[in-house]
């Protein structure tokens, strides 16, 4: 049994996608996903659904969504426990994209510590590219909105970031500038992005772009948070003005 909440929630077995039914059924099990192999009050459970005003019957139809995720999970792998004060999911990391998400992203930073960044690339890339749209979307679709969600976008922006370092590393300036692109528009206050991506610019002989960059992302910050940009994006900055030998690349191969 499979279980992908890097995207809309699926579960599949055997190559075959398994209806799991309503949205409470999905969100029950999201939860208990985003918790898996520990106990989860079930009251924990019941603010998550309901957003702190739960109708009288909650714990029923919490309960009620257990025993129909029971039913689907029979005879799989993954076992749905009912432990005081709650419940308790079983599965094996190995089944859900998170975990090997975070496991890919892991080998990728290994890589990267240990200066071979031509092969952390290649991890953190397949990190990336287990997401197909925020995690759980069809249930956020529904108004859901965890603080374990957020953490989750959290993580994929640093794996991000990770990569573009290693990518840079390798010389990919031009490969990745319209990812950063990107980025730096639907996260315009995360000075990590806009450091990569002015770098990227100013490798790929396009000062000009890359120092618009760094004014855009001054006007955001002061207008939004109405602090300066860190100490790093302003050297960087001050670095594009001289044309400053360092920002040029030194390039990793990958062994022979």
């Amino acid at each position: 049994m499979e279980f992908r909440i890097l995207g809309a929630l699926d579960i599949s077995a055997d190559g075959s996608e398994i209806d799991l039914g309503g949205v409470t059924r999905r969100a029950v099990l999201g939860y208990l996903l985003l918790h898996d192999n520990q106990v989860v009050p079930t009251s924990r459970i019941r603010d998550a659904l309901w957003h702190g005003d739960p109708p009288p019957t909650a714990r029923k139809i919490v309960q009620n969504a257990v025993s129909a995720i029971r039913k689907v999970l029979a005879g799989h792998s993954a076992t749905l426990l009912t432990q005081l004060p709650g419940y308790r999911l079983d599965v094996d990391p190995e089944t859900v994209d998170l975990h090997r998400f975070r496991k890919l992203t892991r080998l990728g930073r290994a890589e990267l510590d240990a200066g071979a960044p031509a092969r952390g690339r290649l991890h953190l890339r397949e990190a990336i590219g287990m997401w197909s749209g925020n995690a759980l979307a069809d249930l956020v679709e529904t108004g859901i909105a965890w603080s374990e969600l957020t953490a989750i976008e959290d993580e994929r922006l640093n794996t991000y970031e990770d990569c573009f370092d290693a990518e840079l590393a390798c010389g990919r300036h031009r490969e990745i500038t319209p990812e950063l692109e990107l980025l730096t528009t639907t996260a315009p206050l995360r000075e990590s992005f806009h450091r990569q991506y002015m770098l990227a610019l100013y490798r790929s002989g396009r000062q000009a772009d890359a120092l618009n960059v760094y004014h855009r992302s001054r006007s955001a910050l002061v207008d939004t948070l109405g602090i300066e940009p860190g100490h790093e994006l302003q050297r960087l900055h001050h670095l594009i003005l001289t044309q400053d030998s360092s920002l040029q690349p030194r390039v990793y191969r990958a062994p022979a």
